[in-house]
């Protein structure tokens, strides 16, 4: 029965309530209470803590000891920065060497070859860009000198070509003005029409630059993987070149007889 009767007394006492701030100290701002109080105290010690743990440490430290962060880190502006190697794979070439078999690596990469030869069929790179200009020398037989500049004059490409001038310039797909005659023009000759099309022969390039770069993604996945397979042989090796992004790491295997 006590403990039921001092839950009954408490039941009526008035509720602890804790001081407010003073009216002539409210410039001040909000009083503190003893959470605010314990938090800020916690906080404090806390951050003392561990200050004497770092000081400890600078204290016990052997000068002459040696860590690779010696190496590997600096200031810049001040502030302390750790030097990240250098990514020797990309995250797509990770990816796939953890996931894909290389035959599969390699069947795609067949794939993307056969597609890229199709596409270059179609187009035969006539206006390819970085294409080495082809050079179409005439002579002129002058018997005398001063007739060279006079007969240089003269000379008429669309003339000697036998087309008209508007196709000279062209290096394929030059008609003679007989063939003009005998047949009409095949395909689009409206301007509209000759836009969609030289709109449409641009994307195909694009698509022809983007299969040969996947190709060649692929042909250095692969060679990581062969790589990695052959590593795992028991013979000595020594690494003679790092791994980049875009070839494989080389390695120079112990020579041993084969039986």
């Amino acid at each position: 029965m006590s403990s039921a009767f001092r839950k009954a007394a408490k039941s009526g006492q008035r509720p602890h309530r804790e001081r407010a701030q003073l009216a002539s100290r409210k410039k001040l701002g909000l009083l503190e209470k003893k959470k605010d109080y314990r938090l800020r105290a916690r906080d404090y010690h806390k951050k003392q803590n561990a200050l004497r743990a770092l000081q400890k440490k600078a204290l016990d430290k052997n000068p002459d000891e040696f860590y690779f962060k010696m190496i590997r880190a600096g200031l810049q502006d001040g502030v302390h920065v750790v030097k990240q190697p250098k990514d020797e794979v990309t995250p797509e070439q990770v990816k796939l060497m953890r996931t894909q078999d290389i035959k599969y690596v390699e069947m795609k990469r067949v794939a993307e070859a056969k597609k890229i030869e199709r596409l270059k069929s179609e187009l035969h790179l006539l206006d390819a860009e970085g294409k080495t200009p082809n050079k179409h020398l005439f002579f002129l037989d002058t018997r005398r000198e001063g007739k060279i500049q006079r007969a240089f004059q003269e000379f008429d490409l669309a003339t000697h070509l036998d087309t008209v001038p508007e196709l000279v310039n062209r290096v394929y797909n030059r008609p003679t003005i007989a063939t003009l005659q005998k047949e009409a023009v095949k395909g689009a000759t409206d301007p509209a029409h000759l836009k969609v099309l030289l709109l449409s022969v641009k994307n195909q390039y694009e698509l022809l630059k983007q299969r040969i770069e996947r190709e060649k993604a692929m042909f250095v996945v692969a060679q990581k993987i062969q790589t990695r397979r052959d590593l795992l042989d028991k013979t000595h090796k020594v690494k003679v070149k790092k791994e980049t992004t875009n070839a494989p790491a080389i390695y120079k295997f112990k020579f041993q007889r084969k039986r």
